[in-house]
């Protein structure tokens, strides 16, 4: 399961996306965040799914690659559904046993916060796909420059964000690396009771913490090897440019939105 994660990998591929500027790609993603609330009917939604779908389509990711980086998420997306169907009693009753009652309202919420929590992961997740860290980071701390004025490290601040996302699928590679290792000495996580399970985790995380912490310490010693004192006084080698591609971009972001709020019940 571990091997597809997603979240934090870049894909080095040629498309439209991976050209945007790191400020437009960093906006455009806060900004859906913010829109997809927007959504509250099936007309909506369904607006929601063809523009995610359009976005996958011009980054060039393989859907089936995005549907496999899911997995890790499924049972959370499945609690959701399940939770709001068996909790929010608003409509025609559909179903009854016991003192489990299905509505129609449930099903229809459930559905939908499924489908927003389904969509916000493929587009989010498409940030980091087809933005290096290091643009990432450049594009961070251009974001956050007006903060300087308040004394806020911002260099290092985007810096830590940017090793944050990286580190994401390294852990997850070296969890998987763990996992097999102690599997391949008889350990089980795949059956018994949760409470088994739970506990057959348990002796994962004193060497993934060991691991972690020598990476963090390699990745220390290669920066100060490399004379990194911080923000000050630095260059860029690759300057950021924004074109009429990135304005476009958020532009059509708010279509969107107008599109959603002309559409909500």
């Amino acid at each position: 399961m571990m091997e597809k994660m997603i979240f934090g990998r870049y894909l080095p591929l040629q498309s439209v996306v991976h050209r945007l500027d790191p400020r437009a790609k960093l906006l455009f993603i806060f900004g859906f965040v913010i829109v997809v609330f927007l959504a509250n009917n099936a007309l909506s939604y369904g607006l929601l799914a063809v523009f995610t779908l359009v976005f996958i389509y011009l980054s060039k990711i393989n859907v089936r690659f995005l549907l496999a980086g899911l997995k890790p998420v499924i049972w959370l997306i499945a609690f959701t559904f399940l939770l709001h169907i068996f909790l929010t009693r608003e409509g025609d009753l559909l179903f009854e046993a016991g003192f489990l009652k299905v509505y129609e309202g449930g099903v229809r919420q459930g559905a939908f916060i499924s489908l927003r929590f389904l969509l916000l992961i493929f587009v989010t997740s498409l940030l980091t796909l087809t933005t290096s860290p290091i643009s990432i980071t450049d594009g961070l701390e251009s974001l956050l420059k007006p903060f300087k004025k308040l004394k806020l490290p911002v260099h290092e601040l985007a810096l830590m964000m940017s090793i944050s996302l990286r580190f994401i699928p390294t852990l997850m590679d070296e969890t998987d690396k763990i996992m097999k290792a102690q599997m391949a000495r008889g350990a089980d996580f795949s059956s018994g009771p949760i409470k088994e399970r739970v506990k057959a985790v348990v002796p994962l995380l004193i060497p993934l913490f060991v691991s972690a912490f020598k990476r963090a310490e390699e990745l220390a010693v290669a920066m100060e090897a490399r004379g990194y004192k911080g923000g000050e006084g630095r260059t860029k080698y690759r300057l950021l440019h924004w074109q009429g591609r990135d304005t476009a971009a958020l532009i059509i972001l708010g279509v969107l939105a107008a599109l959603l709020w002309w559409t909500r019940s």
